[in-house]
């Protein structure tokens, strides 16, 4: 017998899913999957096993799940999740209470009910049969996470305290009364934001997590809820709108919705009856150099599934531009994984075909930071990174509008005068390029992005604030 085991991890959401299961008996588990049952399928076909169980550690914030379209692709896989904290779901479960045990061969995965980020959440304990009370590793969903914990403040400010408790309880009473050597698996990695400042490893052992982690240093709950929260990181748009699509029933879509491929005219139609969001997926240099008036830029790296379900609402269409046609797939994939799944066309043959076809254009701004430092005063600078990474230092002169508040609105960045240049930079550019396409689509006109921008400003060594400056900054 050989334990079956392999680990998927989702980049830009940071999600990380497992297959676990027995050679022997040729059964296995696939435990918080995204939508996108190939890739179990196609590992469970490598190992020569079945997925016979598909199982929840928790209702998801974060990403659409993709549990209910690997069972039915699967074929009678058996959906199992947990009804503790008095879940309820829009959709069959074979329902999963603490210390139930699911058994894959020799492997056995015994559910406990570890609450705190929500309150149903389960951890699974991993061991072999015979030896139950000696697990080798712990699937920690998002309650224990590398150097960090779930956040537990995502079901809105009255369920806060408690969740907190919870959660402190979950730790202290749980997770470290488990042996140093026992690994954890956990459902995210560096870069989600269901936990801050998660660490750079995909897995740990609770040992070197009882040494270093911070959130499991805190004996008194009052301590460890202050220090919770002051570390909690923004809540992104769209977690609440995916917990209550992942608990109604997200829906299946087993290879993606259809999305046509629209040509030049008929694309420009489209806009012009409003039929849909307008999202330019292209690198921030191609989308700052000619883009379709409107649109707003999302580019096509790891981190577009973020923020695509920070800032789309899916409530409405999507028109997509790429680069290439043949990207569109996997743009859609990381569409999808957000539950954005309205996705009416896009524009074939790309920008290229728009020039051909003698359609309008319009340009963004690029100002480098050495520009921008020779010319401080003669623009309104604008930062749209996290507050955390405001605090922690800011080109002089600017004012902070973060871009996830600029999705309905001009949340600070209304006090801009739209008279006057504005150049917008971010950690990289990225976020950056899509605030000022924001900014060009709410009528501002003389916009620029600074490719680079913190990362290329500190390289240069030039002078960097750590106080917020009052109001916009004079001419």
């Amino acid at each position: 017998m050989v334990i079956v085991f392999e680990r998927f991890k989702r980049e830009g959401i940071a999600q990380l899913s497992y297959l676990i299961g027995d050679d022997e008996t040729r059964t296995a588990a696939v435990i918080d999957p995204l939508p996108n049952a190939g890739m179990y399928l196609r590992a469970a076909r490598r190992f020569g096993v079945s997925i016979t169980h598909v199982l929840e550690t928790h209702i998801h914030a974060d990403f659409m799940s993709g549990a209910r379209e690997l069972v039915s692709a699967a074929g009678g896989a058996e959906l199992c999740a947990s009804i503790e904290g008095d879940a309820s779901y829009g959709f069959d479960i074979s329902p999963l209470r603490d210390g139930e045990t699911i058994s894959l061969g020799t492997v056995r995965l015994t559910a406990r009910h570890t609450p705190g980020h929500t309150p149903e959440h389960l951890a699974f304990l991993i061991s072999e049969a015979g030896r139950e009370n000696d697990p080798w590793a712990v699937l920690t969903g998002d309650a224990l996470f590398v150097g960090s914990a779930g956040r537990p403040d995502l079901l809105g400010e009255e369920a806060t305290q408690h969740l907190t408790r919870q959660l402190h309880a979950t730790l202290r009473n749980f997770f470290l009364t488990l042996d140093d050597g026992v690994i954890i698996l956990p459902c995210h990695g560096a870069g989600s934001a269901c936990g801050p400042d998660i660490g750079d490893r995909p897995m740990s052992t609770i040992g070197f997590e009882r040494r270093t982690n911070p959130y499991l240093q805190y004996d008194d709950p009052d301590a460890f809820s202050d220090f919770i929260e002051s570390t909690a990181p923004p809540e992104p748009h769209h977690y609440r709108r995916l917990k209550k699509l992942n608990a109604s029933g997200p829906p299946i879509v087993s290879d993606g919705p259809a999305v046509p491929a629209m040509p030049p005219r008929a694309f420009r139609q489209a806009i012009e009856a409003g039929r849909g969001q307008l999202i330019d997926t292209r690198d921030l240099l191609a989308f700052g150099g000619r883009h379709i008036e409107g649109a707003w830029n999302i580019g096509a790296q790891p981190e577009l599934a973020v923020w695509a379900g920070e800032m789309i609402d899916a409530e409405r269409p999507v028109l997509l531009i790429a680069e290439r046609d043949e990207d569109i797939p996997w743009i859609v994939e990381q569409f999808v994984s957000v539950g954005l799944t309205r996705l009416d066309g896009y524009l074939a043959g790309g920008m290229k075909a728009w020039d051909d076809a003698g359609l309008p254009i319009a340009s963004l701004g690029l100002r480098s930071v050495h520009e921008l430092h020779d010319h401080l005063h003669e623009t309104q600078i604008l930062d749209v990174r996290s507050p955390d990474e405001w605090n922690d230092g800011h080109i002089p002169h600017s004012i902070h509008a973060y871009v996830a508040n600029l999705r309905d609105g001009l949340d600070g960045a209304d006090r801009l005068d739209r008279d006057r240049p504005v150049t917008v930079y971010c950690d990289s550019g990225y976020r950056a390029s899509l605030a000022s396409s924001i900014l060009l689509s709410r009528g501002f006109h003389d916009v620029s992005n600074v490719p680079g921008s913190w990362k290329a400003w500190t390289a240069s060594d030039y002078p960097v604030e750590t106080e917020q400056p009052a109001g916009v900054a004079s001419p």
